[in-house]
Order: C-alpha cells, then structure tokens, then sequence
C-alpha cells in the first residue's frame, strides 16, 4: 500500500481506501460519481461548423473549438513566463449535485479554461455494463458506480457545454481499478490500449448503448479531442505511456508526488504530475487534490463531525493559495489542481476550490499574466517555446527564482542557478 499520509504526496494508498468503501483517487466506491488568454462567449456557445455527425450519431464535427485562445508565441528574450493554471476534474459524472454547472459558470465568469477527466462508465447505462471488459476483472466489474439514466443525460449536458465553452475533455479510463491483481498498476501497454479503446467507444456510442434519439450529440470528434489522461490512483503510467505515444497522446497527468517545476517529457510524452504544495499548519506538504487534502485532515472520513468544516475548508483554500503563491512569485512553474465533483464533508474542499479560482483570477484582473488553461492549452504553450528557454525554465527549483531576475535569465547570458525565495 501507497503511504499517503502526513505528506499527500502521492494518492491515496488501496487498503486504506477499501476499507471506507473508497477508491484510491477518492471517488467513493458505489456512489454516482464519484487561459491562455482570448475572450470568453456567452453560455451556449457556438459551433464553427455546419455539424457533420460521426458514427452513430453520438458525436458531430463541428469544427474548431470555440473560446480558444490566441496561438501561442515563444517567449521574447527576457520575458517573464507566464504563470499557469491547471483546474483539473476526475471522473466528470454530474449526479444532480449541480456541481457540473456550477463550476462551468465559474469558469465563464473568471476566463478560465479547464480539463475535464471523463470516466468513459459515465456514459454507459448499467443495464449495459457487460459490454465492459476490464482487463484482470469480471466483465461488467467496476470500482466506481454506474450512474443512473438521469444522471447519464446530466453528464452528456454538462460535458456537451464543457467543449463548448471551450474546456478540454480527457479521460479518466473506466473501472478505476486500484486494488489487487486486477489493479491499474498491473496492467500491460496492451491492456491499457484496450482500456482506451473501450473508454472511447462509451463515449462515441452513447447513443447505440442508451437507445436515446432525442438528445444533441456531443460536437466533437473524440479520437481527435482526446490526447491525455490521468488514471485512477496516480497508478500505472510507464505501461500507459508507450500506449499514450502510439495513439499521438500529448501529455499524461498520472504522476504521482510531482513538485512544483517545470515540467519534463517522458517516453515523448509531457509528465504532468499533481504537485506537493504548503500545507499550513503542518512541517509537510500535501498532493494538490482535494481527497488528499480531507485524507490528512479527516483521516479519510467524507463525513466527519461538522464543527471541523470552518477550518478545514479555510485551510484547503489556503494550501491551493499558499502553492499558486509560492509558483507566481518564484519560479513561475505551473500550477495544477486536482479535483472530483463531491460533496465530501460538507462540500468544504469545492468551496476551497472555487475560492482559490477567484482569488487567481482577481490577480489576473490586477494585470498578472496568469493563464487558467486547459492541460491540452498549457503544452500548445510547452511545444512552441525553443529548447534552451525551456532547459533554462526547468533548471530552476521549488520557491527559486532567477538569479539576477527574469531579463537576464532568458536572454541566453543568465545564469541557470536561480536563488530561494
């Protein structure tokens, strides 16, 4: 078993999630659910294209994405990077907690963009659920539940209007898999290719799997829109990412205990890890995820005695600001966030997540150059700088800054070695 507490830097061990009926990335077993800049449209959004349905219907081509940003440029010599932020969501199930919509308007009003991790289950009705075939399960198995008709037409809403509104949509894989032989963290690259195949087929097949007519198809082409993932409990990623090259994949968001860096690749593919961040109060830092968070204050509890909620849910929200802080004013690396769609005591951990968004978004009103972006945005931006800006960007350490400042780090003469904070 993983060791997650006291530290959170890596997700949340197998045992100890069994035996609170949790999945190791915090969904809970059985239950439903577990910018680069550019301007922002209105709430529907806007196909750029006549819809050209695929398949069966359960998805279209409707053209470029709407509410991109402009294209990335390199950075000029002496330019201050600058500083990114990755809102993250595993699973994507809404399950009339209204928490799909709420944070899609959230977004809408403070510019940012997003990744939505979608579990290619929540797609498939349960009635259906032997037309999944987990590798080293039961056909049909799955440590995650099977969400209800109405919940499966609310996430096809919510997941439509993401792409809409210009979000990413990833994947999270199926089953969720963390325990035992049949883990995630045993699977072969040709396991991991049939798990892909089989999330992808959820998602394009919908309404083949559903029986429904009388509802829009999602207006995007999956095979195209799909180039990242993280599976469940930060587990398995060097069997996934020779898979992850074949299918053209750009980055994997798997990594477990990531630091605050620059990023690097890995078997060609951009390693984009939850990171440790402060955690106040405490001599240790904590995995930026919300169930990490609750596993360090509530010993793994979702429902813990209520009185605790003020604090915990100030101290959440300070960890998520204390680690875009330690980022911005440093060494500028970029800044990921970990979340599901829960209400675990008390809703405390989405209240922290939606007020760290509006105080970074409010520094970005004061004129910062901080991006809410999508993981797929964030490496359009990594794959267009030169490689000695980048060899420069990843030397620099947690909390470091350029030594001599930005203008002479990035203008070839600089020193690579930066100084602490």
């Amino acid at each position: 078993m993983r060791d997650f507490s006291r530290r959170g830097m890596i997700g949340l061990g197998a045992g100890a999630a069994a035996a609170l009926g949790l999945t190791a990335c915090g969904t809970e077993k059985q239950d439903d659910a577990g910018h680069a800049g550019g301007s922002r449209g209105g709430a529907s959004g806007a196909p750029t294209h006549p819809a050209r349905p695929l398949g069966d219907g359960s998805t279209a081509f409707t053209g470029k994405q709407p509410h991109q940003p402009e294209a990335p440029r390199p950075l000029e010599p002496g330019e201050t990077p600058p500083q990114f932020v990755v809102f993250s969501w595993d699973g994507a199930g809404e399950v009339g907690t209204g928490l799909f919509s709420r944070f899609l308007e959230l977004a809408r009003d403070h510019g940012a963009h997003m990744t939505f991790f979608l579990s290619g289950l929540y797609l498939l009705p349960e009635s259906k659920k032997r037309l999944y075939a987990p590798p080293n399960n039961p056909r049909g198995a799955s440590d995650i539940g099977y969400l209800t008709d109405a919940h499966i037409k609310e996430t096809l809403k919510g997941v439509r209007q993401a792409w809409l509104d210009g979000h990413e949509i990833g994947t999270h894989f199926n089953g969720h898999f963390c325990a035992g032989s049949g883990s995630v963290a045993n699977w072969t690259p040709a396991q991991w290719r049939s798990e892909i195949d089989q999330a992808k087929s959820f998602v394009k097949e919908w309404r083949t799997n559903t029986g429904w007519s009388d509802l829009p198809a999602l207006p995007f082409d999956y095979d195209k829109e799909l180039v990242g993932g993280r599976t469940p409990c930060l587990l398995g990623q060097d069997n996934l990412l020779p898979t992850a090259r074949e299918l053209g994949w750009r980055y994997d968001a798997s990594s477990p205990g990531g630091r605050q860096r620059w990023p690097h690749k890995k078997q060609g593919i951009w390693d984009l890890p939850l990171q440790g961040i402060p955690f106040p109060g405490h001599t240790f830092e904590v995995l930026s995820m919300d169930y990490n968070i609750l596993a360090n204050q509530s010993v793994n509890s979702t429902k813990a005695p209520s009185y605790n909620y003020p604090g915990w849910r100030t101290q959440a929200t300070s960890s998520y600001l204390a680690g875009f802080k330690r980022a911005y004013e440093t060494n500028r690396a970029p800044f990921f966030v970990g979340n599901h769609f829960e209400e675990w005591n008390g809703g405390i951990y989405m209240d922290a997540v939606e007020r760290a968004l509006k105080h970074i978004a409010r520094e970005k009103e004061k004129g910062g150059d901080v991006r809410m972006v999508s993981f797929r945005q964030f490496v359009d931006w990594l794959d267009v700088q030169t490689p000695e800006v980048l060899a420069r960007l990843q030397s620099l350490d947690v909390g470091v800054k350029p030594a001599g400042g930005w203008k002479g780090f990035l203008k070839g003469g600089g020193k690579s070695a930066g100084k602490a904070a």
